[in-house]
């Protein structure tokens, strides 16, 4: 059960060995990239999910940049969080319709760094 103030992940995870490519045709709204390899391993350096998605903030919807600030925020379409204790990036599909090279980089990265990589949508906390 989630605590307070997290949300609830509902996902299917990617077990093919093919699995980023399905990335590009799964229905799921978000793919989380789990700082958790293959064989179970913790992925090093711990931030790596932050500098992940450093390089990726650049790359945001229209209009997004231009509010004060903008350049000292992560993207929405490319976020590090922490679900059950693992770092993860989730990346938002919206992002490989806008810029598919940027999409390439980050499903490029889980793979060569032969991370999980689970399709996922979050769900809000049901109300108390």
């Amino acid at each position: 059960m989630a605590q307070e103030g997290q949300a609830l992940l509902r996902h299917m995870p990617v077990t093919t060995p093919n699995a980023h490519a399905m990335a590009n045709t799964s229905s799921s709204s978000q793919v989380f990239i789990q700082g958790i390899t293959s064989t179970g391993r913790v992925f090093r350096p711990s931030d790596w999910a932050e500098r992940l998605a450093g390089v990726m903030s650049q790359f945001r919807p229209a209009g997004s940049a231009a509010r004060a600030g903008a350049h000292l925020r992560y993207s929405p379409w490319c976020v590090p969080t922490a679900m059950d204790g693992v770092k993860c990036v989730v990346v938002h599909t919206a992002l490989r319709d806008h810029e598919p090279m940027a999409w390439d980089f980050v499903m490029n990265f889980a793979r060569d760094n032969d991370l999980q990589v689970v399709h996922a949508c979050l769900l809000t906390d049901p109300p108390k």
